[in-house]
Formats: structure tokens, sequence, C-alpha cells
């Protein structure tokens, strides 16, 4: 057996721009720096087997980044953007009844005639063609583990995890060390709460005088349903039932072509009950009458998770760092009451790359190329972001229905005079900081499923095709497992056991000892746990390379 003291050197590869994430910003930066130059030398990373494989999504996409990115796209016939929305429904869901708000009433921005609703995935896959047709070698079923710095601090590019380390941390008899790719520039497009990312922003203090990161829970599920409950271009969003109105999140409806619905449920991260369990609130969700007709005859076809980041404008951290920047969602650019977040990682990714090939034309190389962070906040993203920045904290301040409706004035105000009356409003607590005591609330009694229309976790997580060996260390670390016990449990009534969308955690008693049990191989790599736990007793690291979900059409 090889030991760890003795491991051999890394092989490395160099290249002018190393990206990491094959999502919709990883793969536009890409396409952007070899149409600038195409001399360039270009890599992705994508943890996933494929492109596409851990991209979740509703999906409805504002076209404007793919526009900027690929002028000519709707000349072509492969892409992916084949159901355009035809018909836009708000609704406020009591327990048995909805109300429709009319459609004049809504912000102009939150009109999605002009968008498409499509698969996320398969928009990456055809991203990915067009980068690789320009040159661009992407890697998938490599998961970026570790940043690489160089003399002076500044990031020199990242390396591969290990494969084949064994369970007991050693290396196996079929173990591979990982790759290290060094650029003059290395781009983070890992998505929501990557672990890379979080790094960075710690060393680099990216999130000073900026506001707490927020996020969200996404629940999502694909179905084939009846020809007739078919309305291709039909986008449908709801808040209510369920949720109670202190607790934010929504609702999800659209109708893809072929007859598919997409329909998914988003809970918001600053909840405080800690018995609630945001896959059950999904369930519930699908029973309401105005909801569940839809699937009367329906084949659920998969299901996925993925956490959202929801602070905005006053949270986006520092983009630019030494040898670097971070684009897409591991910058947080998700236009909360507008549910969308590619138009702007497109957007961040051309911009991240612009001033990259500027810089290396220059000369340069492993600096801090702060003209990305200058040019966002003046550009499409900033104005995107800029006018719902209340949104989120008015909500959790005053609760759904006074908080969307100063939201919705807000946005208003911004939309006709071009400012706030609220000014910039802070977020303050963390999303862990706001669970409180299990002692505080009391047990919500959820229905059973009953395999037709609602369903239990483990054998959603069956659709999601995910898998993990289970002959590694697990990627999900406790940092302390005696206080996993007297606060995660003991205070707060063990919320991983229900926070979870793919029944990971469990608490179960051994000779009368309870005890934690993490249940790694169910991961979905939603991140929740990573930001919900009380006490940020765990953290989220890549697993072995191309593991987790194979979403084939989320």
């Amino acid at each position: 057996m090889v030991e760890l003291a003795d491991l051999p050197e890394r092989e490395s590869m160099e290249f002018d721009v190393v990206i990491v994430g094959a999502g919709p910003a990883g793969l536009s930066a890409a396409i952007r720096l070899k149409q600038v130059n195409p001399d360039l030398s270009v890599v992705v990373l994508e943890k996933g087997a494929e492109v596409g494989a851990h991209i979740v999504s509703g999906a409805v996409v504002d076209p404007s980044g793919i526009d900027r990115l690929l002028p000519g796209w709707r000349d072509e016939a492969d892409h992916p953007f084949k159901t355009p929305v035809k018909d836009d429904r708000f609704l406020v869901l009591g327990r048995k009844g909805a109300l429709r708000i009319p459609n004049f009433l809504m912000p102009p921005l939150m009109n999605n005639h002009g968008n498409y609703v499509v698969s996320l995935g398969n928009v990456c896959r055809w991203l990915a063609a067009k980068a690789e047709a320009l040159g661009v070698d992407i890697y998938p079923g490599f998961a970026a583990a570790e940043v690489l710095y160089d003399e002076s601090g500044a990031v020199a590019g990242v390396a591969t995890g290990d494969m084949g380390i064994e369970k007991n941390g050693e290396p196996g008899p079929n173990y591979t060390r990982g790759m290290a790719l060094l650029g003059k520039y290395t781009l983070i497009g890992e998505g929501v709460r990557g672990s890379l990312a979080k790094q960075l922003i710690s060393r680099f203090f990216l999130d000073q005088d900026r506001e707490p990161a927020k996020f969200g829970i996404g629940l999502k599920e694909l179905w084939e349903v009846a020809p007739e409950n078919h309305k291709p271009g039909l986008v449908q969003h709801s808040f209510g039932w369920p949720l109670d109105m202190k607790t934010g999140g929504g609702s999800f409806l659209y109708h893809l072509e072929n007859n598919q619905v997409a329909v998914g449920f988003v809970i918001h991260l600053n909840y405080k009950n800690p018995y609630l369990y945001p896959f059950e609130e999904f369930q519930r969700f699908k029973t309401h009458p105005a909801i569940a007709g839809t699937f009367k005859g329906a084949t659920r076809l998969s299901y996925g998770a993925r956490a959202i980041t929801e602070g905005g404008y006053q949270s986006v951290p520092k983009l630019s760092f030494p040898g670097g920047a971070l684009i897409g969602c591991s910058a947080g650019l998700v236009n909360v009451p507008r549910i969308k977040g590619s138009h702007n990682a497109v957007h961040s990714g051309m911009l991240a790359a612009e001033h990259i090939a500027a810089a290396i034309a220059e000369g340069r190389a492993n600096d801090d190329v702060t003209s990305i962070e200058e040019g966002w906040r003046s550009g499409p993203i900033g104005k995107d972001l800029h006018q719902v920045r209340n949104v989120k904290p008015l909500w959790s301040r005053f609760g759904t229905i006074l908080g969307v409706g100063l939201g919705g004035f807000d946005m208003w105000f911004n939309q006709l005079f071009g400012l706030s009356l609220f000014g910039t409003l802070k977020h303050g607590k963390t999303d862990a900081q706001s669970l409180e005591p299990a002692a505080m609330h009391s047990k919500i009694d959820y229905p059973k499923p009953d395999g037709v229309l609602t369903f239990d976790r483990l054998s959603s997580v069956f659709l999601s095709n995910t898998n993990h060996d289970e002959n590694q260390p697990s990627h999900l670390q406790l940092r302390d497992p005696a206080l996993q016990k007297s606060s995660e449990l003991d205070v707060f009534g063990g919320p991983s056991i229900r926070y979870c969308p793919a029944g990971v955690y469990e608490w179960t008693e051994r000779e009368g000892v309870q005890t934690y049990v993490i249940n790694a191989q169910n991961c979905v790599h939603c991140k929740t746990c990573d930001i919900k736990d009380p006490n940020q007793n765990i953290n989220w690291v890549p697993p072995q390379g191309g593991e987790g979900p194979v979403y084939a059409n989320m």
C-alpha cells in the first residue's frame, strides 16, 4: 500500500486559462475567450460524469446572455430553446383555493414573454459542443479538489482529486494521483456554495463589507403528463400554501415540449422552524387543487435538488482575486424574484473572459484583474440585480403577504424612478444563524406519500441516478461529532434529517446511544447541509470525479 508521505508528484498541464465548472458561466467564458483570441489555450473541468450531469434548474431562461454570446443561434436547427413562453401566470395559494394576480399588476421585469422553457442541462451540452468546436478542452469526470498557489500567494491553477483513496483515508491498490492544471488565470464557476469558491472567499476576504450570503433549497421533478393536460409554453409561479406566512418560498410549474412538465418548489433557507421538512412541503404542494390536475395520469421521470443563491446585489462578493475570478452562481448572481440566474451566469462568464483576454494580451498573468469587479455593477448583471435588491430582505423581515407586497412596490418604484425608497436593505443573519431551537417550535405532521402524486425521498433519489463508491472517504466531513449530538440533535432536534432532500443524514439508536449516520452515497450535491447546519459543522467537498447524480434532462 502507498503511504501518503510517499505520494508521487502530480503531473501538470499548463494553459492560458483554467475554468472550473461546465455550467452556463464556465462554458460561456470558454467560448468568449476563444472568440476574442482563438490562440488562447482554455480547459474546462467538470465534476459530473458528463457535461450537464449535475445541472438542475427550473428553468425559464432569459436569452439576453445567449444573444450576446452567440448572436445567430436562432437560425440554427439544433439549439435547445424549443419552447417559448406563451402564457405567464402568478398565483397566491390558500389551503383549498388560488387567487391569480393580474399580469398588469406585476412589475415589467417579471414578465416572461420572450423567454424560453428549457432543460438547462441540455443548454450546457449545447454550449459544450460550441466550446469544443472552438478548440476548448473539456474534461468531465474530474473534480477540482484543491486550489494551487504560486510563491506570491496568487492562484496558479487547480488540482483534480486523487482517485482510489479508500475509506480509511489511505491510497488503495488503484490509487491515481490527481493532475495539476496550471493557468495564467483561473475562473471558478463551480456553482452554488462551491468548495473552492468558499476557500477563496475566505482567503482573500472577498466578502468583506458585503452582506451575508443567502440561499434557498430548490426541489424539482420532471413529469410526462397526459396530452390533454399539456400546455406548451405555460409558465406558472405561486407562493403561499403549504408554507405559513412567515416562511419564504414558492413554486414553479413549467410546460416544456414533448408533454413534459417541470414542477418545483423553493424554500428560503433562512426558515426558523427546525421541524420544517422542505421535501415534504414540496410533496404537499402538488396536492393543491390548482396543481394536482396537471399530473392526473402522468408519469414522474426524474428528481433533483440544488441550493440557490438568494443574497443578490448586496451579497455578491468581490469577484476578482489574484490569479482569477468567481463567475456564475459561485458569485451569487441569481435574480431571486425572477428565479433566474443563467442569463447573469452567461454575462459574468463573458465579462471575465473579455477582461482576462485583455490582461493576457498585455503580458499579464496571475494578478488581480480588478476591472472584472469594477465592470459587473455597471453592466447588465448589476442593472438586473440592483432593481430587485430589497425583495428578499423585505420578505424575510415582514413575511409573505406584507413583504411580497412591499417587494412588488419597490420593484415598480425602481422601474419607474430608478431608485428605492428603502435604499439598500441588509440581510442580517446567515441562514445557519436563523434556525431556532426545537423547544420554540412544534413538530409538523406530514401525510404519507401515495406513490402516485407524492413520494418518499429514497425512491426520488433513485430517479436522480445518484451513485458514489462506498469504499472512499465521505465527502461530507463532520468537523466535531460531539457537537452534532450536543447541539444539532439535543438543541435543534436533528434538522439535518429533514432539510436534506436525499435522506443522507440519520439519527439512530445503537445500544441506547444516539448515533449520527451519514449515508454519503445518497448525496445529490445540493449543498444544503453545508449552508443550513446551525453550527456550520458539516463541510461539503467533492467526492471522487464523476460521482453524484446523473441528470438526463433537468
